[in-house]
């Protein structure tokens, strides 16, 4: 049984949380798809447990940010007659965000994961406000949380705006009409706040993105593969069964599967590093994110409140769960990956537009002599790589010293996470750029891949959305329509 909480007709299916099996690819359905969702029944109770085990500690033990100050206030005891407002002096005190308004799906990510969190039954909250999370987000409905304010130890900023605009003091964003506000118990206010949610939403959606994303890049290089002919023995699973790290034994076999057996002998003994160690230098970019991808599963179940309130215990942990050094690494390693992705991409760009490699005239040109062709895509995509160089430096170098000493160390994970959105904004572009000349090399060549083949099945889609002209002309949409292309090739 599950309690489904203001579930308008779904146009997909709900998404069930039990605080144990929520899925990134579900965080994404939730966060872009606005797929509704349904809370387990027995994570429900695990959340009554937790609330009246909290309940209970407080009137025998201290019990960090319920009876006490937080960060380095953590041995004030707030007295008796002021408890019943502590929590909400927490909520406005922390509620500090600075900077623009989130997206939309970055902020229903942050609520999902902490519904989800939540259920899991640690956090020691009232149902009420499980309820009304998921209540808002069934409604269409999300706070207005600034992009800054966490360090990487806990998203304390983003989810007082949250605590704050269920209680009614801060605006709902999104469909009307607005949800009715709802009244927090003392305890719940840190309870709430104890938390990387928005950060965990914001690398959810980041994997997904460069999950697929470097699916597409195999279909791509495959596509370039037969503009030029390229050797197919660097693919060969016998040189990859040599050093069988998996990411690079999957690339190989992935553009194997996707060009099929050749048809024609190879134009060179030995092709240029994009087209000959593209297994070895994509291969630690589908690594990382298949890592990436274990972080993340973990994080979005976690228990990881300080303090944690357990009731089979009767106990409440106080402890360092909320840092978030996993997953700020496993963040920095994606990027610096991808990188190094992209910049195969644009040497085979570079590639794809020399006579020596296509024996065609120089950029793809077609026309009057002295035609640009698409020259211009080098500098697009290294303009797009440039940013993905920018971006690829690791968060987690840097480092803060807070709350009077008391907390000196930060992952720096939210910043990881924001760099990984943009970076996969500008590496998608570049990766558009080489489909475009990719496609028109095959089209001056007359080279269609053969018929069966997942290639084929890409270049058909190509050729059905790219404008076939060849004349000098802007290029600008043709990036446009072959960036879009590539959520499609991540699944042939």
């Amino acid at each position: 049984m599950h309690l489904e909480v203001d579930v308008p007709a779904p146009l997909v299916a709900p998404v069930v949380l039990t605080g144990r099996t929520l899925s990134a690819d579900e965080v994404v359905r939730v966060a872009r798809s606005h797929a509704p969702v349904a809370l387990d029944d027995a994570g429900l109770a695990r959340v009554e447990e937790s609330w009246r085990t909290a309940q209970a500690l407080v009137l025998r033990q201290e019990v960090y940010g319920r009876t006490t100050g937080v960060g380095a206030n953590r041995a004030d005891v707030v007295h008796h007659e002021d408890r019943t407002d502590h929590g909400l002096r927490l909520l406005r005190s922390h509620a500090g965000g600075l900077g623009d308004l989130l997206a939309e799906e970055q902020v229903r990510a942050m609520m999902v994961v902490r519904l989800n969190q939540l259920l899991a039954g640690g956090a020691g909250l009232h149902v009420t406000v499980v309820e009304a999370l998921a209540g808002a987000l069934n409604a269409g409905t999300y706070p207005a949380v600034h992009e800054f304010g966490a360090i990487g130890t806990g998203d304390l900023t983003a989810l007082a705006e949250t605590g704050l605009t269920l209680i009614g003091e801060r605006p709902w964003l999104g469909s009307v009409p607005q949800p009715d506000p709802i009244t927090i118990d003392s305890g719940d206010a840190l309870a709430l706040m104890s938390s990387n949610a928005l950060t965990i939403g914001m690398a959810s959606l980041a994997w997904h993105a460069a999950r697929r994303l470097l699916e597409a890049t195999h279909v791509v290089a495959a596509l370039a593969f037969l503009a030029v002919n390229a050797s197919r023995e660097a693919l060969a699973e016998r040189v990859h069964a040599g050093r069988p790290h998996p990411g690079q034994v999957r690339a190989a076999a992935e553009l194997r599967r996707l060009l099929g057996a050749p048809t024609v002998p190879a134009a060179r003994i030995q092709d240029p590093f994009g087209f000959r160690c593209f297994p070895q230098i994509h291969g630690p970019a589908l690594d990382a994110a298949t890592d990436l991808g274990r972080v993340v599963e973990v994080e979005v179940n976690a228990t990881a409140e300080n303090p944690l309130i357990w009731a089979d215990d009767d106990a409440a942990y106080h402890h360092g769960g909320f840092h978030c050094a996993y997953l700020g690494q496993a963040l920095d390693r994606t990027r610096l990956a991808l990188l190094h992705t992209g910049q195969l991409s644009t040497a085979r760009l570079a590639t794809l537009v020399e006579p020596t490699y296509t024996g065609l005239r120089p950029f793809l040109a077609d026309g009057a002599v002295g035609s640009s062709g698409v020259m211009i895509l080098e500098y697009g995509a290294n303009s797009a790589l440039a940013e993905v160089r920018h971006l690829a430096e690791p968060a987690s170098l840097g480092n803060a010293v807070v709350s009077r000493g008391m907390e000196e160390h930060s992952s720096f994970a939210f910043q990881s996470a924001r760099l990984a959105l943009r970076s996969l904004t500008a590496f998608r572009l570049l990766l558009a750029c080489e489909l475009v000349a990719a496609l028109r090399a095959l089209r001056l060549r007359g080279t269609t891949p053969a018929d069966g083949t997942p290639v084929r099945a890409a270049y058909d889609l190509a050729v059905a959305r790219l404008n076939p002209s060849t004349v000098d002309r802007q290029l600008s949409p043709d990036v446009e329509v072959a960036a879009a292309l590539l959520d499609e090739f991540a699944d042939l």
